[in-house]
This record gives C-alpha cells, structure tokens and sequence, in this order.
C-alpha cells in the first residue's frame, strides 16, 4: 500500500501534508516525498512494491503534470509497450509511471481503461486536479472541503482530519474534476443478463478468478496468502498454488480455545501443499486489539470490526515475522455470491438488487477492512473476487441460478470447481462461518460481555441517544461508536450505517449482524 495526498487549496503548506502524512506512514514506510507546483501540491509515502528502484518514486512528472496512485494496474506493460510506440520513454518498472502518458492521450477516458485497484490525484499541465478510485473502492480516498472550499484528497481520514471540517468517502467507480463526480463505472448497475446458463456459467466463474489470481501474482515483492479454511481463501491460496513453481506462503488466525478455521485451514493447506503458518490469539489479544482495530479502520461498523480484530492481529504477526509485503484475500465472493441471509431473498430480482446494494457499498465493510488491516502492518492487498473481469461476468449472470435453490449456498462458485483437483470435495462443499465467528466463537461474546461491563442499562439508553446518524442499537454498538469518535470526532457520516442483513425478508428478523445467528434460523450458505 501507499499514502497519496493533494490538493489545490493555498491554505496548506508543504510541511502540513508532511504532517498529515506522519499519522500513515506504516502505509508507505519506504519513502516520503511532496511536490508543489503553479496548480497545487501533492505528496506520497511509497510502500514498494512495483519497479523497486528509486526512479518508481512518486509524484511522476510529466510536462508540467503531477501524478500520485496508490494502486496495481494489471496489464500495464501492454499499456506501457502502446504509449512507447507513441514516443513516450519511462524510467521505471512502476505501473503506475503510465498515468500521465495515458492522461495526455485519453484525458478522463483512461479511467475505464484500467484493469487496476487504485486510488490517484493528478494535477494537471492546464492547472486542474482530478481525482479517481477504482469500481469496487479496493483502494481507499477520502476527501473534505478545506475552509477555502477546494477539495483536499487522501487515502485515509487520519491524513485529513485538521485540514477539513467534513470527512467523506470517495465514490468508487468516480473520478472528479472540475468541481465535479463523474460516474466512469457501476458495477452494480446491471441493465441485462446473460443466457448461460449454469454449466456454462461455471465454467466462466472458473476461468476467470483463475486469471484474476494470476494477474495478482505480478510482484517485485514477496507475496503471502490468508487461509481461513473456507471457501473463498482455500480457492484463491489453490489457485496461486497451481501457479507457482514452489509452494506459496500461507497463514491462519485462531483463537487459543475454540479455532475453528486452524482445523480447516491446516486440511485446505495440507492438500493444496503449502507452506503453511498457524497464529494463535488469546482473549487478551483480542481485548487488546480493540481500540487500535478501531482508529485503523475509522469506522464503528459491528462486522466490520469483529472481522478486523483476527486480521489485524494475524497481519502484524506476518509482517513482525516475514518478509512479505503483498497479501492475497478472499474478499468480494459473498457479495457477488450470496451471503447466508441471501437464502430468504424472496426472488431473484430481489437478490440481484441485494447484491447490487453490497456490491455498491463494499468499500465501506469488507474492503475497508481488508485495506486498513493489511496496510497498517506496511503490506498490500490483492483481492482476486474484486477483478472487474470476474465480478463483472458474475454480476450479469442471471440471479435465478445464483439463488441458493440447490441447498447449497454459493453453489455456482463451487460448481466451478468440481470435477477438478483445486480442492476436494469435502472442503470445497464444506459450509462454513462468518470469519469475525471462525476465529473462535466466543470471540462476539466475549466482546458482546465486554460491553455488557462498560455501559449499565440506563447508561447506554442516555449515551447511545446522542446519535442521530447511525444510531447505536446495542451495548457493543455503543462502545465502538465512543471509541471511534475518540479518534474521528463528528465524522460519523464516513459510514453509511451499521452492516446488516436484508431484515425486511421474512427471516432475517435477527438483532445481530453474524452469521451465527443466521445460521441458527436455518440459513445455508457461507
């Protein structure tokens, strides 16, 4: 990961952004530099990853023009190889160096170009900035008016908070300019579906995330994958298996009483054969871990939070312990796939608008915490289920044969795979728990009791009314909205509202977001 900062605004100095940059600096510990021109100011901290030598440091340059991205684009050496026919010469292996060539050639329309996670300012040879963030918001942005009323942009809201009154997430799939949001890319917006039908669609499914791991294997730096046992990791780790020469590096957190990902994560690596590592957490860990997970990830979001503690902790031990700087997830699969909740949708429209709702708010939930917990500890995300590619193919499939009508949840995902040897077959049609629940089930009740001790019933009644967006709903609720506003005070609009099922489906009346408790009313799936 990386730290990218800029703004047009004549009210911050070059030793302001290098201030606001100090609070990110395990994003990008390798190198820190701040550029100003005529048209505005841009800095980075570099986390390097591609095009290793000194010549890959940002902010590029480029006639007048200033660029900083913290980002992969796949396939940039086909980009790179047509802008050189072009006349253009670059002087590093960093994928990114293509941003100001392909900006004087294309201008706006290089954004639906890119087969890229990233994030980017640009200040233009004309005196604009313009902003953009990929479809699925894998990599942060964030932005706020400063008191002058231009914009201010950077990766995180702790790099913002002092210089803006407002601090609000930038939309995915956008870029800005002109004062403007323009919309580039929904992949939420499905107009039509395909005929496959589910033979056919599941050999597409394959091919494709086998390519989207691929792509992701493109590194100078050392590469690691998360295990959890499930479905969605165990394929991600089989796949980059099956493309490696050597095994690959991969890891599992559980909890020191009741893991129950350590079981299925050490089967999936045994078979898959890799070079596996088991972390062990105590509840004291978790206790612990609490308060940092929650200024990390600037949010007080109940899922999001539960799942972050086990990855935050078992990040810091790969980065205190290997060399690795670039992490392959599972994220994406249950929004494109279904969750367990996903079962009660009443029809297929009404999962297809489901899944455009989380597809339309990942970078709030999941991926955020997937980019906060992985970049905190000075190592970068790749999530395969997010290529556009994939995700694209598996949004316009037709949501009647991605309903769970087979008693299986994700059954076309897993059908993918049948009849190969990725994963067997009991691991690849085993259920499995939400992961904030794998880690160890008591770990929600033990946070659940941690809050039951901080408030008395009066207490939270009077202190969670204070809210009025998002207002906290529960005990635990409550004490991770005072714990986030202790770092983000008055920015509570940063998180749309708390992740929860789809409670207006008969079934999904539960008061609690975990799978857990889905699982308990009979819901299948992952």
């Amino acid at each position: 990961m990386c730290t990218v900062i800029g703004t047009q605004s004549s009210l911050f100095t070059r030793q302001d952004l290098e201030q606001a940059l100090q609070a990110t600096i395990s994003r990008g510990p390798d190198d820190m530099r701040i550029i100003a021109n005529d048209a505005g100011i841009l800095g980075f901290q570099r986390l390097a990853i591609m095009g290793l030598t000194p010549e890959g440091m940002q902010p590029f340059e480029l006639n007048g023009a200033l660029a900083v991205c913290n980002g992969e684009i796949y396939g940039f050496r086909s980009l790179k190889n047509q802008l050189e026919e072009k006349g253009y010469t670059f002087a590093s292996d960093s994928d990114c160096e293509i941003l100001l060539p392909m900006f004087e050639e294309y201008g706006t329309d290089m954004f639906v170009m890119l087969d890229a996670e990233y994030a980017c300012i640009l200040l233009t040879a004309d005196g604009r900035i313009v902003a953009a963030r990929d479809p699925f918001g894998i990599r942060p942005l964030y932005y706020g008016l400063a008191a002058d009323g231009r914009p201010v942009f950077a990766s995180e809201p702790k790099n913002l908070t002092g210089l803006v009154q407002e601090i609000l997430p930038f939309p995915p799939g956008h870029y800005y300019v002109d004062g403007e949001f323009h919309c580039y890319r929904d992949l939420s917006d499905v107009q039509d579906h395909l005929a496959d039908d589910v033979t056919a669609a599941a050999e597409g499914i394959r091919k494709r995330l086998v390519e989207g791991v691929r792509k992701r294997l493109d590194s100078d730096a050392p590469l690691g994958y998360l295990l959890s046992g499930g479905l969605d990791s165990s394929l991600v780790c089989a796949i980059g298996q099956k493309l490696s020469d050597k095994p690959i590096r991969t890891f599992a957190i559980g909890m020191d009483t009741d893991a129950i990902d350590l079981k299925y994560a050490r089967q999936a690596a045994d078979w898959i054969g890799t070079n596996h590592t088991e972390i062990i957490m105590t509840k004291q860990d978790m206790l612990d871990a609490l308060e940092p997970v929650i200024r990390t990830l600037a949010t007080y979001d109940i899922t999001t939070i539960r799942a972050s503690i086990g990855m935050y902790l078992i990040c810091r031990a790969i980065r205190e312990t290997t060399d690795i700087r670039v992490l392959l997830t599972g994220e994406i699969s249950d929004e494109l796939f279904g969750y367990k909740y996903t079962d009660y949708a009443p029809d297929a429209q009404a999962f297809q608008d489901e899944a455009a709702k989380r597809v339309h708010e990942l970078h709030m939930y999941d991926v955020l915490r997937a980019d906060r917990c992985i970049s905190v500890h000075s190592m970068e995300a790749r999530v395969p289920f997010g290529d556009l590619d994939f995700a694209d193919y598996v949004m316009h499939l037709d949501p009647a044969i991605k309903m769970n009508t087979y008693n299986k949840g994700k059954y076309l995902l897993r059908r993918a795979f049948m009849d190969t040897d990725y994963l067997p077959e009991d691991l690849l049609m085993r259920e499995k728990a939400a992961f904030s629940d794998a880690v160890g089930h008591s770990m929600a009740d033990d946070l659940k009791a941690l809050a039951e001790e901080t408030y008395t019933d009066e207490e939270f009644e009077a202190r969670r009314k204070q809210y009025t967006h998002a207002q906290p709903f529960t005990k635990e609720s409550l004490l991770y909205r005072e714990l986030f506003e202790k770092y983000y005070p008055g920015q509570s609009r940063m998180v749309k509202d708390f992740w929860m099922p789809n409670r207006e489906w008969d079934g999904c009346q539960v008061s609690d977001p975990s799978a857990r408790y889905l699982a308990n009313y009979g819901a299948s799936g992952e």
